[in-house]
């Protein structure tokens, strides 16, 4: 599971790192050390530039798919979901069921994202009433593309004019944890390396099969980890200060 990671890096640094072709975001997030589900989070996707809810090529030749970089809530709400606040708990798709659970298999062929962070944190349980928790990053200090998946959900209550007439969400694809991670938690996030980022985004490529094949196939993550304050324990806690080495605790593993 990812419940909790740290986004910092500034909007222009998103888009020259990603290589955005448009940024369609309407606000620059404050450097997030502590982000935690139901917040707003940068998201890079490849799409037609149209409104949100907007067919694509609606009224003649059909836009081309660019990249973007938006702002998402997390927590994915399936279009048909009649109360927006199921996406609370769908902050994370297995990669295992991705084809098969109906919230997740039309945007898994349709509706690709990357989450960018600077890393995530995992909690090591290391008796019934200690837990240590842990950052886990890149090693080279860049950024982290994490494999998301993003949707449309449309309020019907609200008049069409209404710029909150549309939300659109996201979530964090997981897979079983690398072996050195799995110490930590068996879960981690799926790392899209850059190599792939236009394979994973482009929406022409619907074939699931293929898109699974290249999750399968996908290189180590380059992840390491070392123990933080419990601090990150409460949303109400952040700052830089969260990623700061903890090495106080005796259960810590590294």
């Amino acid at each position: 599971m990812c419940g909790r990671y740290a986004s910092a890096r500034k909007r222009q640094e998103l888009l020259e790192e990603f290589e955005v072709g448009v940024d369609g975001t309407s606000q620059e997030l404050a450097a997030d050390y502590n982000v935690a589900p139901t917040k707003k989070v940068y998201a890079v996707l490849t799409r037609p530039e149209v409104p949100d809810g907007e067919k694509e090529g609606k009224g003649g030749q059909a836009a081309q798919p660019v990249r973007q970089l938006r702002v998402l809530k997390w927590g994915l709400v399936p279009s048909w979901a009649k109360d927006p606040s199921v996406g609370s708990r769908m902050i994370n798709a297995r990669v295992e069921t991705l084809t098969e659970k109906p919230s997740f298999r039309k945007a898994f062929a349709q509706r690709r994202c990357l989450l960018p962070a600077d890393g995530y944190y995992e909690w090591y349980r290391a008796d019934k009433k200690t837990k240590q928790p842990y950052f886990i990053h890149p090693e080279d200090g860049g950024v982290m593309a994490m494999a998301g998946l993003y949707e449309f959900w449309k309020d019907r209550a609200r008049a069409d004019d209404d710029p909150l007439k549309w939300l659109v969400t996201c979530t964090v694809i997981t897979r079983s944890a690398e072996d050195h991670l799995g110490r930590i938690h068996d879960r981690m996030p799926v790392v899209i390396h850059k190599d792939r980022w236009s394979d994973w985004l482009d929406p022409a490529h619907t074939d699931t099969g293929e898109m699974l094949g290249m999750l399968a196939d996908s290189p180590p993550s380059g992840l390491v980890a070392y123990p933080v304050s419990s601090e990150v324990n409460s949303v109400r806690n952040n700052g830089p200060h969260l990623l700061e080495r903890d090495d106080s605790d005796e259960t810590a593993l590294f």
